[in-house]
Parts: C-alpha cells; sequence; structure tokens
C-alpha cells in the first residue's frame, strides 16, 4: 500500500474473506496513518522495508500468497519467483488516468541503463491483470508497460468508489471545515500542481496574484509533500486570500473545491466525479517543453473538458470569468466504469471468486 486511498475496499475484503485465509497489508511508511485504521479495523499491517531482516522474513509471506493486490510499482516485484496458478497478482494503480506518459512513453525511461530497463519491464510484467476504469486507461498500460489488452479488467477503480458517497463526502467537508472556517461559504478555488523538480517548484510570475484575482475567493494552494519548502518563494502568497493547507490532503480539499487549477495532474479525474465541482483550469504554461518529456497523452485536446491556457494574462480572465464546465464528455472517456461500486466487482471476481463480476452491478 503506497496510498491510502482503497482503506474501504481493505475493510470490506477483511469483511468478506473466505474463511481459513487472512489479510495482510504491507504499507509505504508514509501511509502510517492509514494503517493505523487499517489496524484498528482488525487487519495486520507490516511497515514496507528495503532490509535484509524484511526481504528474509516477509518476501516468503508474499511469495506464498494466493492474491497480491498493488497500487503502484514495486521494484521488489521483478525478482520474485512464484506458482502463477497458485499466486495472482493485481494492479489497481493510484489514479484513474494520466494527462502526463510514464513508463515507455516516457522518453527519461528510455534512456535508463539496459539492467534498470530490464527490470522494470519484468515489474509490468508480474502483473496478471490491471483494474482500470475506462478503455483510455487499458490503452494507457498497453502502450506504457507493454502488456497486453487481455490484461485490461474493466471494473472501475475501487478508490473511486468514496467519491459517490453522500455519506462520506460530507464527513470529510465538515472536518475540514473545523480546522479551516475560512472555507466555509466561499467560492474556493484548489491550486492543485503537479510534482516538480525543485529548480522547478515555483510558478511563473504572477501566477498566484492571478489566482487571487476574485477577492471574494478564497485560493487554496496545495503542493505536493516532497515538494523542498526552501526551494519556494512564500513571498508569492503573501495575498490575503491565499494560503498553503499542508495539513489535509489533496482529496480533502477538492471536496469543497468550486475550481480546480491543475495543469497535468492526475486529480482532475477525481474531482470531474465530485457532485460540486463547478469547473477547471489547466495551466499549463510549459506545454510545449512537456510534450516532450515526460509527454502527454494522445488527444489531450480533444478529450480535456476545457482547453489549455498557457499564459497568467489568461489564467487571471478565467479566474474572473468563473464559467463553467461539464464533464459528462471528460467521465465518460475516462470514468466510464466507475459508478461507486467498483470494490464489490473487485472483491467478487477476486476474492470470492465469482466469475461474472465486471457484468454485476447491483449493490
Amino acid at each position: 500500500m503506497s496510498y491510502s486511498n482503497n482503506l474501504h475496499m481493505i475493510k470490506r475484503i477483511a469483511a468478506e474473506l473466505p474463511a481459513g485465509q487472512k489479510l495482510i497489508v504491507i504499507y509505504n511508511p508514509r501511509t502510517l496513518a492509514a494503517a493505523y485504521d487499517l489496524r484498528a479495523f482488525g487487519v495486520k499491517t507490516i511497515p514496507l522495508k528495503m532490509s535484509i531482516s524484511f526481504l528474509i522474513h516477509r518476501i516468503p509471506q508474499v511469495m506464498s500468497a494466493r492474491l497480491i493486490f498493488c497500487d503502484n510499482y514495486y521494484a521488489l516485484l521483478a525478482g520474485l519467483i512464484r506458482p502463477r496458478k497458485k499466486t495472482r497478482i493485481i494492479q489497481l494503480w493510484h489514479a484513474d488516468g494520466t494527462i502526463k506518459c510514464f513508463g515507455w512513453e516516457d522518453p527519461g525511461q528510455r534512456r535508463n541503463h539496459w539492467l534498470k530497463r530490464r527490470r522494470h519491464q519484468l515489474v509490468y510484467d508480474q502483473f496478471d491483470d490491471y483494474v482500470v476504469a475506462s478503455k483510455a486507461m487499458g490503452s494507457v498500460f498497453e502502450r506504457s508497460f507493454k502488456q497486453p489488452a487481455t490484461k485490461m479488467q474493466y471494473l472501475g477503480t475501487p478508490r473511486s468508489d468514496r467519491l459517490f458517497s453522500d455519506n462520506w463526502l460530507q464527513t470529510v467537508r465538515q472536518r475540514v471545515l473545523m480546522a479551516a472556517p475560512e472555507l466555509k461559504g466561499k467560492r474556493v478555488i484548489l491550486y492543485a500542481p503537479t510534482y516538480r523538480n525543485a529548480e522547478q517548484v515555483n510558478p511563473p510570475a504572477g501566477t498566484i496574484k492571478a489566482l487571487a484575482a476574485n477577492p471574494n475567493a478564497v485560493v487554496a494552494v496545495k503542493l505536493y509533500q516532497e515538494v523542498n519548502r526552501d526551494q519556494l518563494e512564500m513571498e508569492q502568497f503573501k495575498y490575503p486570500n491565499v494560503k498553503i493547507y499542508d495539513e489535509f490532503t489533496t482529496t480533502d480539499l477538492m471536496t469543497l473545491a468550486d475550481t480546480l487549477v491543475t495543469d497535468y495532474s492526475s486529480f482532475i479525474f477525481d474531482f470531474s466525479l465530485m457532485p460540486q465541482a463547478r469547473s477547471a483550469i489547466f495551466f499549463m504554461y510549459d506545454l510545449k517543453r512537456y510534450q516532450k518529456e515526460p509527454g502527454v497523452q494522445t488527444g489531450l485536446k480533444k478529450w480535456l473538458p476545457t482547453a489549455p491556457i498557457n499564459t497568467v494574462a489568461d489564467l487571471k480572465r478565467a479566474v474572473i470569468a468563473d464559467e463553467p464546465v461539464n464533464f459528462a464528455d471528460f467521465n465518460d472517456y475516462w470514468n466510464t466504469y466507475n459508478d461507486g461500486k467498483a470494490y464489490k466487482r473487485v472483491i467478487d471476481k477476486y476474492v470470492i471468486g465469482r466469475k461474472n463480476a465486471a457484468e454485476d452491478n447491483d449493490e
């Protein structure tokens, strides 16, 4: 577990696990809070550590498992020896779609040493199935990981199920508003750019000023936790209606956001499913460079819900205009099979073993 967005499914697996079987979650230490949540629910959790002790004691457990769910690329799978008829490895991935390229479609990966390239492909090949939410994302894995179409399972992604739950949305909103009452009753503009290297963490001059152009709106800035704050020019955030919210996750803030401003972040595929989502602005000021490396997905301008903008002046105009965006076609393309019940189809197919899981949409 590298991300904490599949907790609902994990708990349901624990509750529905056939007799005589047990569930173990091996987690990245950055998801410690999620691991504590699962532990309180009665799920055994083990931190993932690249140590001799971990390799000696835990890898044999992995090799003997009947079923392994992954939500990311795990290098340790490259050398995993397992009887394929007994052990199945399922990739759930951590995003419903993607704007930027990864895997073999990223020129940077193709420049890696041949041993690293070989290890990557060994990991990609270990997955028996890829659970996806759309034909579009299935095609991405076919190209990016060089996988056959037969491995793509169109069940929807369990991580998206919570976005269809009014109870979950309301609970998160209440929690956020208790800690950030300044967001209540305001137009919330969430600025969530994709991760960038240290020399690129600061957006073009005037970006934050443009975002703050509507004095009646609150601009919530959410940066990746890996961003070195020492590299940030803090003076750019001086506006009274702008604040960096490190205490919340991007998903937390999205539940209250009216407008999402991003560039190439995959959070747009979640935001577009939220009932209060009014608009999205794609501030792709470096699109020409980004198209070269790491690259962007084919047909970007055809399937984006609104055209990307490239200048600070256009960004300011878009913020002030506050034009609503229709996400219907975008969701049909990328969130085709997401309906709030993906967890049930995944559990039916892999944990319980029902063969018609993909066709069963009943609760």
